[in-house]
């Protein structure tokens, strides 16, 4: 082999929930829009993102330890955003866990 070959640098991001690193294209990025919550599937929405696994227990634990406000830098406002529509995208998605 010569020494052209090298594998594919992958980015990763850490998830907001769990805090376990994983490949980028292995979680799901949630923008935040007028105050919620967003999958953002293509991931081509504008604005700052925030990670995590497509699992309904990494959702929870990010909820509970106010990780999305530290994520999306949210200062005061009315208080953590809103992730029902999150929530129903995660319901529905297939389980990947971590």
């Amino acid at each position: 082999m010569s020494g052209r070959t090298r594998a594919r640098a992958r980015p990763e991001r850490t998830c907001v929930g769990c805090r376990k690193q994983a490949a980028k294209a292995d979680l799901l990025r949630v923008v935040l829009i007028e105050g919620r919550g967003v999958p953002d599937l293509r991931g081509t929405l504008p604005g700052r993102g925030a990670y995590i696994h497509a699992v309904p227990g990494c959702l929870e634990l990010a909820v509970r330890r106010r990780a999305f406000l530290r994520a999306f830098r949210v200062r005061g406002g009315p208080g953590p955003p809103d992730t029902t529509e999150l929530e129903r995208h995660l319901r529905g998605a297939p389980s990947n866990e971590p």
